[in-house]
């Protein structure tokens, strides 16, 4: 039924909309729904952070080495 109607007729159903309720309306109405469309995917992405399982982490060490200056004097026990 809908593959009958075509580009013409969609433009034609679009005008009879905007006439009817008028462009004020129409934004504020697609407005909400894209609110409505990102508060549901806010709601989907915190869902899926709160059901992923907490993995304890050890305490990493790190190790330091002390550098070497290049001015330490260098004692020989030769001497």
């Amino acid at each position: 039924m809908l593959s009958n109607i075509g580009v013409p007729g969609l433009v034609i159903i679009l005008l009879i909309i905007i006439v009817l309720f008028g462009g004020k309306r129409i934004a504020e109405v697609a407005k909400g729904l894209g609110m409505g469309v990102k508060n549901f995917k806010d709601a989907v992405k915190e869902e899926e952070v709160q059901s992923e399982p907490v993995l304890e982490k050890k305490p990493t060490v790190k190790k330091t080495t002390a550098k070497k200056s290049s001015n330490a004097k260098t004692t020989d026990k030769a001497n």
